[in-house]
């Protein structure tokens, strides 16, 4: 009999990395042929125009008016869309029978949203912690203590 894979989601707010592993959380290889990367930009360069103008009620003077919303932010959420969508489809897929989540805390908070409540039960260990700049000899020492 075939043993349990375990997909493990490294993450923090600019990308995610998939790894398949066994049911202890050993035994890392890519599950993927590519990583999720968002927009790695300065926020200057994500917003091109320049910022509107409006007047003070109280004051003469005229002032920039600051972004409705940070671009970095819109770009972590489309990321942790974009995850969520992905660890569905290959739910249903049955490419995996078990999920670990290992995420940067704010990160690990916006895939929970997107997360389809099916996917969701798939979810064997959420761990706040960012561990994306690990090189995966370094992942292969850690994960499975997490999980």
């Amino acid at each position: 009999m075939k043993g349990r894979i375990v997909w493990v989601v490294v993450a923090d707010g600019a990308r995610a990395r998939i790894y398949a592993a066994n049911q202890a959380g050993r035994n890392l290889r890519p599950a993927l042929g590519y990583e999720l990367v968002g927009d790695r930009r300065h926020g200057r360069d994500i917003v091109t125009d320049r910022p509107g103008r409006t007047k003070d009620r109280a004051a003469q003077g005229r002032h920039a008016m600051e972004p409705p919303t940070d671009p970095h932010e819109q770009q972590e959420i489309a990321l942790a869309r974009e995850l969520a969508h992905l660890l569905d489809e290959a739910r249903r897929k049955r490419e995996f029978d078990e999920l670990a989540i290992i995420a940067e805390p704010r990160m690990l908070g916006r895939i929970r949203t997107f997360l389809p409540q099916e996917t969701r039960k798939a979810v064997r260990a959420e761990v706040p912690k960012d561990l994306s700049r690990l090189e995966l000899r370094e992942l292969e020492e850690r994960v499975p203590q997490l999980i």
